[in-house]
């Protein structure tokens, strides 16, 4: 009966017609490449690719639906079974099945979703860019149910960001224009504490002896904000207080920080990596640049490979680079235009 009423509820969310599909059956241990396309071009796309076989799949989403992904495809998460794709400029997180990549629901109406956060199977929050609000989000209905207002965003025009979990609390960074980590009780739905680092924290995660890793990006020269060397921050969610701060030389752009066991990776025009109990950052690259855009980065949970999205010039189709887990090359492929995020299944 559970499964009856949960099957309901997700057709609750379709109320649409789908055009001319394919079929597909995607094999279980595979990674989905989220390609944004271009700002206000409607090019956003899906990608698929099976390690095991080194076969991509791309516009997935597109030929499983017989209609596009939208404009401007920001991230995705697995819950519960299904992948969560969040559309930036379409305004919509859709749902879709991991295995035949149709939709089986989408949360529409939100003004201008970045990532979202499962709290539990009937709620999720949902980050916005430009809006003091985060979403609240019952992913059994697809429906919006409420609001998380964040304080004090700085010029009116802030952003939230990517959130971890730590017990109750699930800890957002805060990105444009801001330098904040807050901290939000998932009991409630309030904001019940802020952190100030370093301006613009671009990432966070969560490591597994409780400690919050944030990457700063400093913000840009002329930038009314003001203008710092990024940092590396490390911070005990127990007690939310900064542990540690790590320096960047100004002018350096580390982004998209990725967690994998006890190993920080980022980039910042190479791949580098670190351990979480090392003293310092790493002097030396990890994987070194091939002269060209590298724009997004994720490690597999299972063989600590390492994948990284080649944006090239952001208006032809991307290249992924696959690495073993000691740097070495073993794969390359291409996807869609401008590759900006990466999901496990």
């Amino acid at each position: 009966m559970a499964m009856l009423m949960a099957a309901a509820a997700m057709h609750g969310c379709m109320e649409w017609d789908y055009g001319v599909t394919e079929d597909f059956s995607a094999p279980s241990d595979g990674l989905f490449i989220v390609c944004e396309g271009n700002f206000q071009y409607g090019n956003a796309t899906l990608s698929y690719y099976d390690p095991a076989t080194r076969e991509v799949e791309n516009e997935v989403f597109y030929r499983a639906n017989g209609m596009k992904l939208g404009d401007v495809a920001q991230s995705m998460t697995m819950y519960d079974g299904r992948g969560w794709i969040v559309v930036n400029n379409s305004h919509v997180v859709f749902a879709i099945d991991p295995a035949t990549f149709r939709e089986v629901g989408r949360i529409e109406n939100l003004t201008s979703p970045r990532y979202i956060h499962f709290v539990s199977p009937t709620k999720a929050y949902v980050s916005q860019l430009w809006d003091n609000r985060i979403f609240i989000v019952d992913p059994s209905t697809c429906e919006i149910t409420g609001h998380i207002t964040v304080p004090d965003m700085a010029m009116g025009n802030g952003s939230t960001e990517q959130m971890v979990q730590y017990g109750r609390y699930v800890f957002c960074n805060c990105w444009s224009y801001q330098n904040r980590i807050i901290k939000i009780d998932t009991e409630t739905d309030r904001v019940v504490e802020s952190l100030t680092v370093g301006i613009q924290p671009v990432s966070l995660v969560l490591d597994g002896n409780g400690k919050l890793w944030t990457l700063t990006d400093g913000g840009y020269e002329g930038s009314p904000y003001g203008y710092e060397a990024p940092s590396l921050y490390r911070i005990d969610a127990a007690t939310f207080t900064v542990e540690r701060q790590f320096r960047f030389r100004r002018g350096d752009t580390p982004r998209d920080l990725q967690l994998a066991g006890d190993m920080l990776y980022w980039l910042s025009d190479d791949v580098w990596r670190m351990g979480v109990t090392s003293s310092r950052l790493a002097v030396r690259p990890f994987i070194e640049s091939r002269d060209t855009k590298y724009y997004a980065l994720t490690v597999s949970p299972r063989s600590g490979e390492v994948y990284v999205a080649d944006a090239i010039d952001y208006q032809q189709q991307g290249m992924i680079y696959r690495y073993d887990a000691d740097g070495g090359l073993v794969d390359e492929f291409y996807v869609g235009v401008t590759p900006g995020a990466f999901c496990w299944r």
